[in-house]
């Protein structure tokens, strides 16, 4: 990354940064969006200050996270004890849940069990070999983090890369090479769309539309995976496709020879399986089935109800209750391996990144300062002319926004920063929220194009195999057909998952 850290740009991101604080005074003293409501024009103040740090990066997200927690009730936006209930909350726990029982995983190597285990089946030739580099990888990180699952693959797809310039000149695979680090990068960002826990903008997604939308339907773990898994599906195979005709199939000559040994060796070091792995591997299954059946699920022409109404009070229970529920029990479950040891210790579980959590905190704040000062109301209102838009253009628009400015800012920043503008949108021009909301959160894991847009694109571009020419011009394309398959899938798939009628506006917006 110490390419991208060049003088003038460094210079650009310290002014950003000196002005923010310039521009949130101006707005504070100056400005006055609505005469009879001062907190939106306070609130407007505080979201750019904070978009604008987010963007530099010149101090912690985290720290700038936690601005509304001092700026909203200095400025009487909200009551201090308010947005701290933003900062914990049941996505919080969700997310804590799934990240801890990832770090178990990891702590005792179930995750690469699993993804050596998938490489293994899928086969041997050039083909198979980079598509069963991105089942592994799309699958794990469907589970843990994006970083956590790049990390784990690398430097098993550079074991195979040098294994094959022992017996071919370097020059000759540098294309499958090539291809094979952008499987893994892309197919990292892919998967992490599957699932609630599976990338932090769709947790952040789920507790905003809350927060806006306390009378809406759950957006559960089952419902969001209806929607978003056909579009991995989709968009998966596409890479794929793309990656093989592009990588292998026009530049493969002599090299057939992929040997398959580095995998089975890097198999069989991990021995038999042992008794803490199965009881990991169990418990996985069972959060997942838990997570899936837990609500409700509408399939049209019936219902299959979800083990939550075997309770007296099934809405208490939510995804997170669950999470941790799962996540208590690796602490109680003694190993083998030592006395007074368990699957999971607190010493493993301090890789909890504290920041991501604080970053959602901040995000939840600053989604309920839009809401309750009016801003979201305010912008809705300047939008009103989008009324005449057709709504397909308008999904398509905001899905071609944020993948290109996810490319330079936080994902997570970027769509707790716009999706209380969408809601507000929605409700000025009276269409489901959803219609807006969906695209931009899937939108915000397209970024495909720059090794500094996620985390796992800067992982591959670090190996030094990596031009960012190769990157660029093959995630644009990517970029664009991401965009059209999420406006798609939402205008037509997400309808009928979410029960979005175009012509109606839902009661539960307007509550």
């Amino acid at each position: 990354m110490e390419q991208f850290k060049n003088p003038i740009a460094q210079s650009i991101k310290f002014g950003v940064f000196l002005a923010a604080p310039l521009l949130f005074l101006y707005l504070v003293f100056f400005v006055e969006l609505d005469q009879n409501n001062p907190a939106a024009t306070y609130t407007l103040a505080v979201a750019l200050l904070m978009a604008m740090w987010w963007v530099t990066e010149i101090i912690p997200l985290a720290v700038t996270s936690l601005l509304p927690f001092v700026l909203f009730p200095v400025l009487g936006v909200m009551n201090g004890k308010v947005v701290a209930s933003n900062y914990f909350n049941d996505i919080i726990f969700l997310f804590l849940g799934g990240f801890l029982f990832a770090l178990a995983m990891q702590k005792w190597n179930l995750h690469k069990r699993i993804a050596l285990k998938l490489m293994l089946i899928v086969g041997n030739s050039p083909a198979r070999i980079m598509l069963g580099f991105m089942l592994a990888t799309s699958f794990l990180s469907m589970w843990i983090s994006n970083t956590a699952t790049t990390m784990l693959m690398v430097p098993i797809l550079m074991s195979i890369i040098l294994k094959l310039e022992e017996v071919n000149q370097a020059k000759s695979i540098h294309s499958f090479s090539t291809g094979l680090l952008l499987a893994v990068a892309y197919s990292a960002s892919i998967g992490g769309i599957s699932t609630l826990v599976g990338t932090p903008p769709n947790l952040s997604f789920a507790r905003i539309f809350a927060i806006y939308f306390p009378n809406a339907p759950e957006i559960s773990f089952a419902s969001w995976f209806f929607y978003a898994f056909p579009i991995v599906a989709v968009l998966f195979s596409i890479t794929f496709g793309y990656l093989y005709l592009a990588f292998i199939k026009r530049n493969q000559k002599e090299w057939t020879q992929i040997d398959h040994s580095v995998i089975i060796h890097e198999y069989m070091r991990l021995g038999p399986w042992i008794r803490e792995q199965r009881i990991i591997a169990f418990l996985f299954v069972l959060l997942a089935f838990l997570w899936f059946s837990r609500a409700d699920i509408d399939v049209g022409f019936f219902t299959i109800r979800g083990w939550s109404g075997l309770f007296e009070h099934p809405k208490y229970l939510n995804d997170g209750t669950v999470a941790i529920t799962i996540s208590i029990l690796l602490f109680l479950i003694p190993s083998k391996r030592g006395r007074s040891k368990f699957l999971m210790d607190w010493k493993t579980a301090e890789n909890i990144p504290w920041e991501i959590i604080l970053l959602f905190g901040g995000g939840f704040a600053l989604a309920s300062g839009f809401k309750e000062s009016g801003l979201s109301q305010w912008f809705g209102e300047q939008l009103i002319w989008l009324k005449d838009i057709h709504p397909l253009v308008i999904v398509l628009s905001v899905s071609l926004l944020i993948t290109f400015l996810t490319e330079l800012t936080s994902n997570v920043a970027t769509v707790e920063t716009f999706l209380p503008v969408l809601a507000g949108l929605a409700m000025s021009i009276e269409l489901n929220p959803l219609l807006f909301m969906l695209p931009a959160t899937i939108s915000a894991s397209l970024a495909f194009m720059l090794p500094s847009a996620t985390a796992p694109n800067a992982i591959i571009f670090g190996t030094k195999r990596m031009k960012v020419l190769d990157m660029s011009k093959t995630g644009l394309a990517l970029n664009f057909i991401g965009i059209a398959i999420v406006t798609l899938a939402t205008y037509y798939l997400a309808t009928i998952i979410f029960n979005i009628n175009l012509n109606d506006f839902p009661t539960w917006a307007t509550d």
